[in-house]
């Protein structure tokens, strides 16, 4: 059984990595080990590494199901450039193209095979599998198996028969995004509820977060872009039809903007990918069709013109830019208009009344996200199961809002919460605060507690409002996969026992100047004339890329040109230590990336 001296071996030698990220050597470990892996890592943190590490090292050939044609053919590609045998087969390419793939894999000459769902579990290919010494089965974006995630696909359901026809193969699923209810609908049907869970972590500290109320949609876009001018960004809508009107108002100002959505032609579609994933400077106006397999790592910004579906929806969106670890920024607008369109979508859905329920209490944590009163990355985490101290890299820590003293309300609103059962929604401890008469009120008996109708005073929807609020800053949880329950967390003690305050948003939906967002910082911590060479190496990679077809991150990312930039090698065994080199780029990559620096170091500055 290979170990994980062989492992770092393959990390240093194949990829040019020195050591593991954070979270992947245990994940690495536990599929060497033949385990049932569930792997939640945030976007940008080395998921695919995880299992690609382990299918080199273990005999055999392993199976990746992954959802996306542009997803497969970039780690094919990207594989190949580090010098691993990897195949795709899949729907984009010619029969003979798919004929020869499968030829190779099936003499044993390729490591990783990257396939759909649909593809694969045909009778006919998984008898032809069945025929192969498969050592492992990697299903990435795992979240779509579940009914409980953000991007459900009935055909991701269907893996879970892997088990019954590869016994003993060892099946991993790895995602950005899952809370604890998606991860326990993962590990039922794809491992039968077993399995080694690793989640490592849900926080992106790279990307500034910030939400402001929608004045005027074109002209706070146009500001946000117009300071960003040699960025690429993603530009997120509600509606085809607004999506296509705002890529040609950016254009109209200027600005190379494009669009895309499940309503054009795939061929211009595709077009626009292409250009975005290739060239600098572009802003991608989309809908939620420009999704997963979006894997450009120096994305600097993702702007929401109208309000996601979800919170697991907004994380994967947002988690689009920075994937480089440089500073990025997501800026959302909030208006009520989105979020009458979004209760209405949600409505027209065509799913039974349990699904509507969900995800109307799914909506309810975006919006309590969007009024938070504090911290908002604290929020978009705790609603994943992860406490953080204040980020200071969002809106409201870099720039408070005005609050008001909402102790008291928020402790009769707790009081309220306990002495309901702590298993009410919203809609009925407002009514119970502001002494409704309703049917489930005198039924429950809550007509005969003494907070019946203390609260009267304050409008309904002020105290939607403030309960929205205590969800965000973590001081109730919210039911989603149940009624949408309210029930008290332990940070409520503290309130409840008067040792701790509350402030809150007086009036979330009152409209209001947005002050501008600070301006990110530098990308990289180089001095000028590194800055330039960096520029000079980017340019020289998209070339590369280019001539090669593929995105220019495949060749390097911008984290290994930023530090050939600040090494300056000047051999192969320089070269050799560049973050991200590994024997195959060095044999491919070595004579023109060090021509291209010992040109600009003799040329001097400012030629």
């Amino acid at each position: 059984m290979p170990d994980m001296d062989q492992a770092r071996a393959v990390l240093r030698s194949t990829f040019g990595f020195e050591a593991f990220r954070p979270g992947q050597e245990d994940i690495v470990a536990a599929m060497l080990a033949g385990d049932n892996v569930l792997a939640v890592m945030p976007t940008g943190a080395g998921k695919s590494l995880c299992f690609q590490i382990p299918a080199l090292l273990r005999d055999g050939v392993s199976i990746v199901v992954s959802p996306l044609v542009a997803l497969m053919t970039d780690q094919v590609a990207a594989l190949r450039l580090s010098g691993v045998e990897a195949e795709t087969i899949n729907s984009s390419r010619s029969y003979d193209d798919n004929a020869a793939s499968w030829r190779r894999v099936a003499a044993g000459q390729t490591k990783l095979l990257y396939i759909s769902p649909e593809r694969l579990m045909t009778e006919r290919m998984l008898a032809a599998l069945g025929r192969l010494p498969v050592s492992l089965i990697a299903v990435d974006e795992a979240h779509c198996i579940s009914r409980w995630g953000p991007a459900f696909r009935p055909d991701y359901e269907d893996l879970a028969r892997l088990g019954q026809f590869f016994p003993g193969v060892p099946l991993a699923a790895l995602t950005a995004t899952a809370d604890e209810a998606t991860r326990n609908d993962i590990t039922a049907k794809l491992f039968g509820g077993g399995g080694r869970v690793f989640v490592a972590g849900f926080d992106r500290p790279n990307i500034r977060l910030g939400v402001a109320m929608r004045r005027d949609r074109k002209r706070q876009l146009l500001e946000f872009v117009r300071s960003r001018p040699a960025d690429s960004g993603i530009v997120y809508c509600l509606s085809r039809k607004q999506t296509e009107e705002t890529a040609r108002f950016l254009a109209g100002e200027g600005l190379r903007a494009l669009p895309y959505h499940a309503g054009m032609d795939a061929a211009a579609r595709t077009a626009n990918q292409n250009v975005f994933m290739t060239e600098p400077g572009v802003v991608m106006v989309a809908t939620i069709a420009f999704g997963m397999g979006i894997d450009k790592p120096d994305v600097r910004y993702v702007f929401h013109a109208s309000l996601p579906g979800t919170m697991e929806a907004y994380y994967q969106e947002i988690g689009r830019a920075g994937r480089d670890g440089a500073a990025a920024e997501a800026l959302m607008l909030y208006g009520l208009d989105d979020l009458r369109m979004r209760r209405m979508f949600i409505d027209q859905e065509d799913s039974d009344a349990d699904h509507k329920r969900r995800e109307h209490k799914r909506l309810d944590t975006l919006v309590a996200y969007c009024e938070s009163p504090s911290c908002r990355r604290q929020a978009l985490l705790a609603y994943f199961g992860e406490a953080i101290a204040p980020c200071g890299n969002c809106d409201v820590c870099l720039d408070p809002p005005e609050l008001a003293d909402g102790t008291d309300a928020a402790r009769l609103a707790a009081r309220v919460v306990r002495a309901t059962g702590q298993v009410f929604g919203a809609a009925h401890l407002v009514d119970v605060l502001r002494g409704a008469d309703t049917e489930k009120i005198r039924k429950s008996g809550h007509d005969r507690l003494k907070e019946h109708g203390a609260g009267r005073e304050t409008p309904k929807e002020e105290w939607r409002s403030l309960i929205r609020q205590m969800v965000a800053a973590g001081l109730f949880q919210l039911d989603v996969k149940g009624y949408g329950g309210l029930s008290l967390t332990d940070k409520a003690a503290g309130l409840l026992a008067g040792d701790d305050a509350f402030h809150y948003r007086l009036d979330a939906f009152k409209a209001g100047g947005a002050k501008k967002p600070k301006p990110a910082v530098a990308a990289a911590d180089l001095s000028a004339a590194e800055a330039d060479l960096f520029q000079h190496l980017k340019a020289l990679r998209l070339e590369l890329a280019q001539a090669q077809g593929v995105p220019p991150y495949v060749i390097f990312p911008d984290k290994a040109l930023a530090d050939m930039a600040a090494r300056k090698p000047r051999t192969a065994d320089d070269f050799a230590q560049v973050h991200g080199v590994g024997k195959a780029k060095l044999e491919k990559f070595a004579a023109p990336f060090l021509g291209a620096i010992a040109d600009f170091l003799e040329a001097g500055p400012g030629a």
